[in-house]
């Protein structure tokens, strides 16, 4: 990507507020790219000081992606969308996904808002021939024995790329997924910050 000109690109980068999607809204805005970013606080002043979090140069909106209704309501301050990245993500620890009330919000944030997000851009993308990129995780492919939700979020994730970058291949669309692995961001601090755990996450 190091080379690559997004000069007149314009994209939207769900979970761009911290960790993996700060880092790819601002490989954007630096090669030229006009970034919007959808995050959970009110304002993007309400991320200055936080850990991975920079909000310069990006044009930042509030959004509840957990509220489906929302997202198909919200009136975007741009006509056209040339990329749309769907990175945001959420995890419970200490068993909290074995609850079913926290199993269903890990759910409806890591896979159930990516197709509310893919469905609400969907006409802009095949106007623009754009591409949908989905961040999920290594977790896809592997168990996950504390993180049930994450674990089956994150596969349903895998599974949902694939599928719609067969549905919409004939609408123009592009469709691409990211799987990383164990990153520090502000989201796995528990286990980056824990030798055993980090052991096995890797």
């Amino acid at each position: 990507m190091k080379d690559m000109d997004f000069t007149g690109k314009r994209a939207l980068v769900v979970g761009g507020s911290s960790g993996i999607g700060n880092g790819i809204a601002h490989a954007f805005r630096e090669r030229g790219a006009e970034v919007h970013v959808w995050g959970t606080r009110a304002s993007a002043k309400d991320y200055e000081g936080t850990d991975g979090s920079d909000m310069t140069s990006l044009h930042y909106a509030q959004m509840d992606i957990s509220d489906f209704d929302a997202i198909e309501a919200c009136t975007p301050p741009f006509s056209s969308l040339d990329i749309l990245v769907l990175s945001q993500g959420t995890v419970i620890y200490k068993r909290g996904e074995f609850r079913m009330d926290g199993f269903q919000k890990v759910m409806d944030v890591n896979l159930n808002s990516l197709m509310a997000c893919a469905i609400k851009f969907h006409d802009m993308l095949a106007a623009a021939k754009g591409t949908l990129i989905t961040v999920s995780s290594t977790a896809g492919f592997h168990a996950t024995r504390g993180n049930p939700a994450y674990n089956a979020s994150k596969t349903g994730a895998v599974g949902l790329t694939r599928t719609l970058g067969e549905a919409w291949a004939g609408d123009g669309i592009r469709v691409n997924g990211i799987a990383p692995g164990l990153v520090d961001t502000k989201l796995t601090k528990v286990t980056t910050d824990d030798p055993k755990r980090r052991e096995m996450a890797i």
